[in-house]
């Protein structure tokens, strides 16, 4: 028999309670205003004896005034930190979702269906502290941060977010009554395919510690149906297929229909009678919020990270064509707007893909811009001050491609809302910030102007007034003296590359035309009347014209044969350089902070990428070293290590503060340490074990060292140097005999991961030239467990979460000075393994803390790269024997039929595009090989090496995200935490 209950709080919040036959809890909460009600349902399916409402109280209608202190006059809202769920209530609230929020069918429970109905369970209980959080920041009318970016590499929520709400060990009970273990229900979660690399991962990494930190912060990206792709590993290599992760839905994501704003492409840009440029026709779509909670460790604090996804209005399906048959036609302008969200990073190689790309990088900016204001608009009430916009609103690029909020915010300012360009400008420049990932410059972006203007002819004018402004700027700096200087900087500099100068400019650079004929200053002096240079004579004339005439006679008497005279060939003319816009300089002249990501990445921002803007704007730059979560790069994916690190430290306190880390050092030697250390990373090895025999059919031993480069594939991050070094090392082993094999080389399986980008030719090379090795390598009887090579397909996340934890070895190799930081160097310290690597990235960094003697180094400089490829260039580079050996022993067939001469190919020769290895593979090889030999010496002695992996856990405090958040939050966001109460 049901039973009803209601009640009215102080804070007029209307709560009605309905206990069912289960003695469980329905609670629906009506929030009242002057003009409106508000119903919402929360399920909380709680024992009778802790029933406990949850009502969460709406922001009014009304404008939100700004209170001092809120709480004061109004008792906090609830949370569900407010007390514990035990087992049961979580049990009873999983069978609620079973069976009211169904994804399947009613007939059995099996995992796919009980992880579903686990995450709505924790959704619930996420939803309850994302409407306080919110709430909280609404009235406080907080300075707020977002973090913009085109991906978030997210990995699985569900072990993540129960862990921040302590409650792992409720979970498994509750799920151990239904049936289920937790560790199987938490495979059924696919990765959310929102990201591809380090990029994403670190946006992932920093909202977590956001949220951790109490920071007011947002997440804005896109919410891709298909992401990048699925990597399948065949015989002919990579295949991709197209990303599955939303097919059975999303339960973490909360849809927003409320929350959709217009996105504008084409058209034309015109003048009103007001006098302001209007932005009219064209294609115009819809974006629609969905709403993903992020949930702090130990905290009340929920922030988001709110997706865009795009949609067309339902009229403009062209009904007419439609029933007439045209069915393409009718649904064309709904396929428009749809695929700008189906996949992350399209194909560019096409007309249509840079356009799809572009529309990508606008809907993030714009749909986000506009969401952004309108919350400033709602918290600032009647009293709308712009001049203090930037003082509560911080947007932060996280690379170049959400560069367009520069021009979108000035759009809107200007043309929306009726601010001049000096008021739009200062404010722009205070509110955005830029954060540089590259040095590559194939990743600093450049645009087609005439794209951009067909796109978006309105940011194109936008763009050519910054353009036009800082040439001013240019000109004050430098002066018009030394033209050769000015025109330098200016095309080091400009926005717009190969643009004729701006109108006010545009003889700027003109240089007076000297003459070539020098005339004695004597004769000046005594000539009474100089004639004009280049004027002659009637004599002159005739005589040149005589001359003329003769030579043409003399021409006219030589008969020549017509057929023998050669055709004059005229050369052709030059092609105009194509005319660009070049997002990063748009970046750095329209932020007030521009940070690197390691210490030495920013010294080559400041140095060499941007050099001249540095020079210019020295107080711009700063540096802010990556840093990546320890709770899921430690506390959730290697809970046997988290268990030691908190005995030995005698605290869970490193989880929030990473610095008591160092402590380990103390115990480096400690032999009883020494034996659980081995004894975990051992456990971690086993696991690695079963899943690459699921995965690959490969069987490896637990017993061998585990030596792991796991990242996106790609030149400068030299897979190619790895595996040119395993294949060194497999040619010696098959020159020696068994006992000669087994006394020099220490047993090892070298594991692989990544994906390749789909038209990156070279890079799908390599990952088949690295499952070629394996494929030959792995099935040598005479090799057996010495050494297995085995790349995983399809790296993602969760596949990192297996990995790291069990790693000895990892390598980050990359040619020095092209890494800007790195992440998965950092995880892999924090957990125990050794690193080989360049002075590359934050490796300096990392080894500079776990110790010159924990790291193992080699490889070229960045300072010395520059001189290495002009000695190339110039012939001068004599390769190592080993290296000629190396490349011999692959062309010789050993591996299968494939041709890999284009890939050999592109390690030879002094020039030309795609040779004369650019990442100097040949240079570092001998340094590699030999660096190698070290490792195999120091594995040998487990004690010397288990010690070296602690001493990478302690150094590796440094790494932390909650670090690098205190630091931007501080440095560039200007924002403070703002903890619940």
């Amino acid at each position: 028999m049901a039973a009803y209950q209601f009640s009215v709080s102080q804070s007029k919040t209307l709560s009605f309670w309905h206990y069912d036959s289960r003695s469980s809890l329905i609670d629906f909460s009506c929030r009242t205003s002057k003009s409106k009600l508000l119903f919402v349902r929360t399920f909380n399916p709680l024992p009778l004896r802790r029933r406990k409402s949850f009502s969460v109280k709406c922001v009014s209608s009304e404008p939100t005034q700004k209170l001092d202190d809120p709480i004061a006059q109004e008792e906090a809202p609830n949370t569900v930190n407010s007390f514990a769920l035990d087992a049961s209530s979580i049990a009873s609230s999983i069978k609620y979702h079973a069976e009211f929020t169904p994804y399947f069918s009613p007939e059995k429970f099996e995992p796919p269906k009980a992880f579903f109905a686990t995450a709505q369970s924790v959704r619930d209980a996420l939803i309850i502290n994302w409407n306080t959080t919110y709430d909280y920041y609404e009235k406080l009318n907080v300075k707020q941060a977002y973090y913009l970016s085109m991906e978030f590499l997210q990995g699985r929520a569900l072990l993540n977010a129960i862990g921040n709400l302590e409650l792992t060990g409720a979970y498994a009970e509750a799920l151990t009554k239904l049936g289920h273990k937790l560790e199987n229900i938490v495979s059924q979660e696919p990765d959310a395919a929102l990201g591809n690399g380090g990029l994403g991962r670190l946006a992932s990494c920093f909202l977590d510690s956001l949220a951790t930190l109490n920071y007011p912060a947002w997440g804005y990206g896109l919410r891709y149906k298909y992401g990048l792709f699925k990597q399948r590993i065949t015989k002919d290599g990579q295949e991709e297929v197209a990303e599955d992760w939303l097919e059975l839905g999303n339960p973490w994501e909360i849809v927003r229909n409320d929350v959709s704003y217009p996105v504008k492409f084409y058209g034309k840009v015109v003048s009103g009678a007001d006098g302001k440029r209007h932005w009219i026709g064209g294609e115009d779509i819809k974006a629609v919020a969905y709403d993903v909670p992020i949930p702090g460790y130990k905290t009340k604090t929920t922030t988001n990270l709110r997706l865009w996804s795009t949609k067309a209005p339902s009229g403009d399906l062209d009904l007419s064509a439609f029933n007439a048959g045209d069915h393409t036609k009718a649904y064309e302008a709904l396929a428009n707007a749809e695929k700008i969200c189906f996949i992350l990073y399209p194909g560019d190689e096409t007309e249509e893909g840079k356009i799809l790309r572009l529309k990508q990088q606008y809907t993030l900016c714009s749909a986000s811009l506009q969401d952004i204001i309108a919350r400033f608009e709602r918290r600032s009430g009647d009293f709308i001050k712009w001049e203090d916009f930037p003082e509560k609103v911080a947007v932060q690029m996280n690379d170049t491609h959400p560069t367009l909020c520069i021009p979108e915010l000035m759009r809107i300012l200007i043309d929306l809302k009726g601010l001049s360009w000096k008021d739009a400008w200062n404010i722009t420049q205070r509110t955005v910030a830029y954060t540089n990932h590259t040095v590559l410059p194939e990743a600093l972006e450049k645009w087609s102007l005439e794209l951009v203007q067909k796109l978006l002819p309105r940011h194109i004018e936008i763009i050519e007034l910054i353009d036009e402004e800082l040439v001013s700027t240019i000109v004050s700096e430098y002066g018009t003296e030394d033209l050769d200087l000015l025109e330098e900087k200016l095309k080091e500099m400009r926005i717009l590359e190969h643009v004729d100068l701006p109108a006010p400019f545009a003889d700027l650079l003109v240089k007076p035309i000297e003459s070539s004929i020098v005339v004695p200053t004597e004769e000046l002096e005594n000539s009474e009347e100089v004639e004009p240079v280049g004027e002659k004579d009637e004599s002159e004339e005739k005589d040149e014209s005589e001359e003329k005439d003769e030579s043409e006679e003399i021409d006219e008497s030589e008969e020549k044969d017509p057929e023998e005279e050669e055709e004059q060939v005229l050369p052709e003319p030059l092609p105009e350089p194509p005319k660009l816009v070049r997002m990063a300089n748009l970046c750095v002249v329209g932020g007030h902070a521009v940070n690197g990501v390691a210490e030495i990445h920013s010294e080559i921002v400041k140095d060499e990428v941007f050099n001249a803007f540095f020079k210019l704007w020295p107080e711009k730059f700063q540096n802010k070293t990556n840093g990546v979560t320890p709770r899921r790069w430690i506390r959730f994916c290697n809970p046997g290590l988290s268990k030691i690190i908190s005995d030995w430290i005698g605290t869970e306190e490193w989880v929030l503060n990473t610095e008591r880390l160092a402590e380990l050092r103390k115990f480096a030697d400690n032999e009883d340490l020494q034996t659980q250390w081995k004894a975990t990373k051992r456990s971690n090895k086993l696991k690695v074990v079963s899943f690459l025999k699921e995965k690959t059919g490969y069987s490896v031993s637990p017993d061998a060292l585990f030596d792991i480069q796991v990242k996106r594939i790609h030149e400068y991050k030299r897979q190619m140097l790895n595996i040119l070094g395993i294949v060194y090392r497999y040619k010696k082993m098959k020159e020696m005999s068994a006992s000669e094999r087994k006394a020099k080389f220490v047993p090892r399986v070298c594991i692989f991961g990544g994906k390749a980008f789909a038209t990156y030719v070279q890079a799908k090379r390599i990952v088949k030239f690295i499952t070629d090795v394996g494929a030959t390598v792995n099935h040598d009887p005479d090799i057996g467990d010495l050494l297995k090579v085995v790349f995983v397909p399809d790296y993602n996340v969760s596949v990192a979460e297996l990995l790291i934890p069990a790693s000895e070895l990892s390598q980050h190799i990359s040619t020095a000075g092209m890494e800007a930081s790195g992440t998965s160097n950092m995880k892999f310290a924090m957990n125990g393994c050794i690193q080989i690597g360049t002075l590359d990235g934050a490796n300096v960094e990392i080894r500079e803390e776990v110790g010159e003697d924990n790291f193992f180094l080699f490889g070229a400089k960045a300072h010395e790269i520059a001189g290495l490829r002009k000695e190339r260039a110039e012939g001068k580079f004599v390769p190592d024997p080993r290296f000629e050996e190396v490349k011999k022993f692959v062309r010789s067939g050993v591996f299968g039929p494939y041709n890999y001469d284009e890939l050999m190919g592109s390690l030879e020769g002094n020039e030309g595009y795609g040779r004369a290895d650019y990442f100097l593979v040949g240079k570092d090889f001998p340094s590699y090989i030999e660096c190698q030999e070290k490792i195999d010496e120091a594995y040998q002695d487990q004690k010397r090496w288990t010690r070296m992996s602690i001493l990478n856990t302690a150094g590796s405090y440094k790494f932390s995200s909650d670090r690098t958040i205190h630091e931007y939050a501080k440095d560039i966001w200007n924002i403070k935490p703002v903890e619940l109460p």
